[in-house]
């Protein structure tokens, strides 16, 4: 029986949870970073932050393989799911994080939210529906 606790190994040979779904790009770090920003771009999402872990990590005295997390979001989409209940803020903005396991292996991580808000706030699925969206930008971005 598999849960969404159920840890997971990918080929980059670290572990994650079920529910993050990590895609291998088939280009490196800084032109997959571009493509997932243009295609959330494109498809009408606000880019809120590109927060650079690997630059706070150089700054703060360590190191960390290349390493961005980007907060992306529709407000008309967010912002029915809030009115319903304040709690799912904690959900949203949405995230992907590229980051390079090596230079040949870089992944797109992210969260599909809408099965979370549903179980987890009480969401109506109807509500949360195009989230699922957001997994075909994303695999579509490192297809092109």
């Amino acid at each position: 029986m598999t849960s969404d606790a159920t840890q997971m190994r990918e080929p980059s040979g670290f572990a994650h949870p079920a529910t993050v779904t990590s895609l291998r790009s088939p280009v490196d770090f800084y032109a997959t970073l571009a493509r997932v920003i243009d295609a959330l771009r494109q498809h009408g999402m606000t880019i809120f932050a590109d927060i650079d872990q690997s630059a706070a990590a150089s700054a703060a005295g360590t190191s960390l393989r290349p390493t961005r997390l980007v907060l992306f979001g529709n407000p008309k989409g967010g912002t029915p799911v809030m009115q319903a209940n304040p709690h799912a803020g904690l959900e949203l903005p949405l995230k992907v994080m590229v980051w390079a396991a090596s230079a040949d292996d870089v992944r797109v991580d992210f969260l599909n939210p809408g099965p979370s808000l549903s179980a987890l706030y009480g969401i109506d699925s109807s509500q949360v529906a195009g989230f699922g969206g957001v997994a075909k930008v994303l695999e579509a971005a490192l297809v092109g």
